[in-house]
């Protein structure tokens, strides 16, 4: 059998460069080496490589986060090289990465988010009115990004300053939302044109965590990831169609991850990641385990899924 040739991208230029170079060196690692011949690029030297090398190329794995890898700028350019690639297209990636885009697509489709609102840079005026409208405390985040970065719960008036200053590092625009307080979960989505919801993860960041921060993320047993989540069978099917709403709404495809809080009942989606992280440890990795399939054959389907495109 012929082998496969797998570009890898990983690294970039974005402020989640560190996590997508270690998901890259856990994806290397795992892809069977029987199937595939697998040729690493680091978009942020290997650009002019990766064009050069494109007619020997048979598909790219992204294994990007933030900007210039998940927000459909690679994908534009493995558009035009003719390289298929596994996910989401450009226009999914761009809208899933702006927050606030995203969020309008979900209420159109019918789901809940928080209450939110829209802060520029500099617009103080209209963050103090946010408190008013919203409430405290608040969930701050830049809108485009992710493993929160540049994000925090403000709790007072006194505190928004500084969390501004500290999100406008990363976004020219800062998105303001009502703090939900319930069941942390997330439910990823596999496949083109028939969806698969994969089984529920629950997360539960350590005490000393005021929410699932970077660290938290990122530092082992700083988090309980909890497969299956601890909700009933109702409101588990209920957040898996959900995630596949989301998933449709941005039109995504090959796999999403979505993440939401469950409140007195109700499932309020936060966000869509279009290539959520992809170490064995990551979320959507365990889940695709818990639904039967290890990170070798998670792998092949996205490998898969991709080259159907």
């Amino acid at each position: 059998m012929q082998k496969i040739n797998v570009a890898l991208l990983c690294g970039g230029i974005s402020s989640e460069r560190d996590v997508s170079i270690k998901s890259g060196n856990e994806v290397s690692h795992a892809l069977n080496k029987d199937k595939y011949n697998i040729i690493r690029y680091d978009p942020k030297t290997d650009i002019a490589k990766l064009v050069a090398d494109h007619a020997k190329i048979d598909i790219a794995l992204i294994i990007m986060h933030g900007p210039y890898g998940e927000d459909g700028t690679i994908q534009g350019l493995l558009d035009l090289l003719g390289i298929p690639y596994q996910g989401s297209g450009v226009l999914a990636s761009a809208v899933a990465m702006d927050k606030v885009i995203s969020k309008k697509l979900y209420e159109a489709e019918g789901l809940t988010v928080p209450s939110y609102m829209l802060v520029d840079r500099h617009d103080y005026d209209t963050a103090k009115q946010s408190l008013k409208q919203l409430g405290l405390p608040i969930v701050l985040k830049p809108v485009k990004g992710g493993s929160s970065i540049g994000m925090d719960i403000v709790t007072s008036e006194s505190d928004l300053s500084v969390a501004l200053e500290n999100a406008f590092q990363y976004d020219n625009q800062v998105l303001l939302e009502s703090l939900i307080k319930g069941t942390e979960v997330t439910c990823g989505v596999m496949g083109n044109t028939e969806l698969t919801p994969l089984p529920l993860i629950e997360i539960v960041p350590g005490d000393e965590y005021r929410f699932f921060d970077y660290e938290a993320k990122y530092k082992p047993g700083a988090t309980k990831e909890i497969c299956p989540a601890r909700v009933n069978d109702t409101l588990t099917k209920q957040a898996q169609e959900c995630a596949i709403k989301a998933h449709k709404a941005l039109n995504c495809r090959g796999c999403s991850r979505t993440d939401m809080i469950i409140m007195d009942d109700i499932i309020y989606v936060l966000e869509t990641n279009t290539i959520p992280g992809m170490t064995p440890t990551s979320l959507f990795p365990q889940a695709a385990e818990a639904g039967g399939y290890n990170f070798s054959q998670l792998l092949d389907r996205l490998i898969e899924l991709g080259m159907q495109k």
